[in-house]
């Protein structure tokens, strides 16, 4: 089963790396490979959505439960995604923001997924890197496009990152 996990401390505040990545309905204004994405429900807490996404001409859509679990000076906030229907045969993620000792905050993620068709999974699995790299870099920038660069401390300006991705495959 490919996994993904990853450590960012950035510049910006647990809330608003919150803020953003709860923010599913604009993913395809900034995210690689997403075309389009529909709420079906929000109640605050927890989240219905469809995401297509798309590569040249091969489009497929998931629908995730999205449970948030927003941050405060007190606690760490979580968003956790599971996988309802789609094209794969699993996938979840999660994402937990917390102050970082320095200000801002210490993003960590874990993704784990397997699809139904194995030459997908395979094929996923050479590509897992570079495309997660993307996806890393667009969510930076829609931060500081946000909520200003000159507060970002991530790949850009020499912040602090950890990740590691494996595979099946």
């Amino acid at each position: 089963m490919p996994r993904i996990a990853e450590t960012r401390h950035l510049k910006w505040s647990p809330e608003q790396m919150f803020d953003l990545v709860a923010d599913v309905k604009r993913y395809a204004e900034f995210l690689p490979w997403v075309v389009a994405t529909r709420i079906r429900s929000d109640n605050g807490h927890e989240m219905i959505a469809d995401m297509m996404v798309g590569f040249n001409a091969l489009r497929e859509k998931f629908t995730s439960r999205v449970t948030k679990d927003r941050p405060n000076e007190a606690d760490v906030g979580a968003i956790m995604v599971d996988y309802l229907d789609g094209p794969m045969k699993s996938l979840s993620n999660s994402w937990h923001f917390a102050p970082d000792e320095g200000g801002g905050c210490r993003i960590d993620f874990v993704c784990e997924f397997t699809f139904r068709n194995a030459l997908f999974e395979k094929l996923a699995g050479q590509y897992l890197d570079r495309a997660f790299r993307k996806m890393v870099t667009a969510f930076e920038t829609r931060a500081a496009r946000l909520y200003g660069a000159d507060a970002a401390i991530g790949a850009v300006s020499g912040g602090k990152s950890s990740s590691s991705a494996t595979s099946a495959a």
